[in-house]
């Protein structure tokens, strides 16, 4: 019994457990079963890249103070972080891997930047 390419269909020679003829038809046939599940974290990934960019962007001192319009101008998406920390006076500060953001008064935010 000869086995075949999962992709391509041609006939597979050398190991008995092989499925793929070579790596491109394992990358194309990988990539295919997978694109659904993976729009939604690639689209995610990118929106947390740029909300990263756009805080570092704005932040190079590790501490400054921005205004929502501002961060709305760039860009910005208020729907992605990866963290939410609360101090314990209750401070509640949003971050985006090591770029954070506190909602402040008056439509302003404070930016910082967590140390490692």
């Amino acid at each position: 019994m000869t086995k075949q390419c999962l992709e391509c269909g041609s006939n597979l020679v050398g190991r008995i457990d092989k499925k793929f003829c070579d790596d491109a038809c394992r990358n194309t046939y990988n990539n295919r079963v997978n694109k659904d599940s993976k729009n939604l974290i690639r689209n995610t990934n990118n929106r947390l890249r740029k909300n990263y960019r756009i805080l570092e962007a704005l932040n190079p001192e590790q501490k400054t103070k921005t205004s929502r319009a501002k961060l709305i101008e760039k860009g910005f998406d208020f729907n992605y972080f990866t963290s939410i920390y609360t101090t314990k006076a209750g401070t509640v500060y949003y971050f985006v891997y090591d770029q954070g953001y506190l909602p402040l008064e008056g439509d302003y935010f404070a930016l910082v930047k967590r140390e490692s």
